[in-house]
């Protein structure tokens, strides 16, 4: 909902108090230590591959409502980008295809055949417009995607092969086989399924992906589910019940674990666990299921971040402080358990932590370094700016509580991820990266860790973020890629009152005024927003972007939840601590 649309009074009527606000960051903390699996939008790529390598779990009817209910009117599912569109397209496409050819599946209740042909049809028509003479490079750079673009079109494939004669679906498809973009041969996944078949190891970032595997990911041997704690805090009467072991994932992912675990059939512990993390994580959404569970050290690392440095962080735990020091092994911290450490949580959570006043030494995070940047983990195939930006506030906060690195080590560090990061600055002022469609969030991590730790060198970076910020809002106050959502606005006001531009300081300036109005603006629609959001200051699990793309990278576009809230909340307070703009 927009300022446009409440009107001007009512969205000012709606304005929280900083009570308010100070009370929704304390129920989000307090969520960090109840549901400690975090909270994610559904996945239409992860509830597709549920649907198709798990009918027999419960939710099974609702994960395909939720596909139908989803489909965009043109036949595919995602965001109105065509790229971005393919994977959640192709995994919902198989899905229904699945139903379609059930080899012994009970029809799901409540569901007709007309509507899945139908969805499946125009889907396969969607798809087909869209893979016509597609290379590899016509897609967004998306976690494995490679992989599982050739491996879904052959199981595609497959389907069709078994239905050519079905009457049913030929009234809506004659089309025949898909094929994949050049550049996505399926190699890896040949080779994949035979070192799984001869007992190879897989490494944890592989196993995210494990489905793509297929039935040769079947209680691989090499595989382990990993145990987890439960999904929401124990009490003690269920202290034994929750207990270590009770819950397993592989790879964080239910389609990685729906694919190892291969039936319902439980014969062993592992079984058993993996099978319990299952029927734990449909229940989040009542069916559909997230891009990865559990997302713990990511989320809390992002939440506190976002929540301290706009000084709205309420007490924290001593116990979640000791389990988020406790996250950082030797490597680092995973963004939850299932995944492999890496660079982004490690910083993420080390500067919570240095924020909070209870800094830890960052010296992991030299496990990431190259000769010109940090790695988000090593052999990383890409180079990420979100990731430097926060290895730069890490080094930079810790060295102003005091610390003092080896050598002057930790300074070099902050001053190699600044200088990397200025040089990535595209020409109009903006970043981009790897881990968001939006170039707000780059550019938000990027400017915000330049303009407090990158010295004046980065004046002129910062400078020109906040020009590009100013230029890009909507007419109606937010700011967003694809549309106006809460998420990308608050991204632009956390930039706007924290990187002021340093060469036009006078209160009456041009220049500040500009950005005085520009913050009045977005505020409105994010209390618009915040206002029109069930349970957002009162800690329920409300979603103030529901209905709009997610925008966060995995093997599907997502959205964390909590973490956009905690965004949310610290703009909104920023926009009314600010001495130089008044938005009562």
């Amino acid at each position: 909902m927009t300022v446009e649309e409440v009107g001007p009074e009512a969205a000012e009527a709606a304005d929280p108090d900083p009570d308010d606000l100070r009370a929704a960051a304390g129920a989000l903390v307090a969520d960090l230590v109840n549901h400690p699996w975090g909270r994610s939008s559904p996945s239409v790529y992860e509830t597709g591959r549920l649907v198709s390598l798990a009918p027999w779990l419960t939710g099974d009817s609702g994960r395909i409502r939720f596909l139908l209910d989803t489909q965009r009117p043109d036949g595919g599912w995602g965001p109105p980008d065509p790229g971005y569109a393919l994977v959640p397209t192709l995994s919902a496409t198989e899905a229904l295809l699945s139903v379609l050819a059930p080899e012994g599946r009970r029809w799901p209740a409540g569901l007709s055949v007309a509507e899945v042909v139908r969805g499946a049809g125009r889907a396969l028509r969607a798809l087909a417009r869209r893979l016509g003479g597609a290379t590899a490079a016509d897609f967004p750079d998306m976690p494995a995607i490679e992989h599982i673009t050739p491996a879904l079109i052959e199981a595609i494939n497959g389907h069709l092969d078994r239905l050519r004669d079905d009457p049913v679906l030929t009234a809506w498809w004659t089309g025949g086989r898909l094929a994949p973009p050049a550049g996505m041969d399926g190699a890896f996944i040949t080779a994949a399924r035979a070192h799984l078949e001869n007992g190879g190891a897989v490494p944890l970032k592989v196993q995210h992906a494990l489905e793509v595997a297929g039935v040769s990911a079947r209680r691989a041997g090499a595989v382990r589910p990993v145990p987890l704690p439960a999904p929401t805090r124990p009490i003690r009467e269920l202290s034994v019940a929750n207990g270590p072991g009770r819950f397993a994932t592989v790879g964080a992912s239910t389609a990685a674990t729906a694919a190892w675990l291969g039936g319902p059939d439980v014969d062993r512990a592992g079984d058993q666990a993996a099978r319990r993390y299952l029927e734990a994580a449909v229940e989040q959404h009542g069916g559909p299921v997230p891009v990865a569970v559990p997302v713990t050290n990511f989320e809390r690392g992002w939440v506190l971040g976002w929540l301290a440095r706009a000084g709205l962080a309420p007490a924290v735990p001593p116990e979640l402080i000791a389990q988020m020091r406790a996250s950082l092994g030797e490597n680092g911290a995973p963004g939850g358990t299932g995944l492999p450490p890496d660079a982004d949580t490690s910083s993420g959570v080390l500067y919570a932590l240095s924020l909070l006043g209870k800094p830890h030494a960052p010296d992991l995070l030299w496990k990431y370094e190259t000769t010109t940047h940090f790695c988000s983990w090593p052999g990383e195939n890409g180079r990420s700016v979100t990731t430097n930006a926060h290895v730069l506030e890490a080094f930079g906060h810790y060295l102003e509580c005091g610390g003092a690195g080896p050598a002057g080590r930790y300074a070099a560090s902050a001053r190699k991820a600044a200088s990397w990061l200025i040089g990535e600055q595209l020409d109009d002022g903006r970043w981009e990266d790897r881990w968001h469609a939006s170039p707000l969030y780059a550019t938000a991590c990027a400017a915000l860790a330049l303009n407090e730790f990158g010295g004046p060198e980065s004046a002129d970076a910062v400078n020109r973020s906040v020009e590009w910020v100013l230029r890009e809002q909507r007419s109606d106050g937010s700011w967003g890629r694809w549309c106006g959502t809460a998420e990308e606005t608050a991204y632009a006001v956390h930039i706007l009152t924290l990187a002021r531009p340093s060469g036009d300081a006078a209160p009456d300036s041009a220049a500040r005024k500009a950005v005085e109005r520009a913050v009045r603006r977005g505020d409105a629609y994010l209390r618009a927003a915040l206002r029109s959001t069930p349970g957002a200051l009162t800690g329920g699990p409300g979603d103030v972007d529901s209905g709009k793309p997610p925008l966060w990278h995995d093997k599907d576009l997502y959205r964390p939840t909590t973490i956009v809230r905690a965004a949310v909340l610290g703009a909104l307070h920023l926009a009314r601590h600010d001495t130089s703009v008044s938005v009562r």
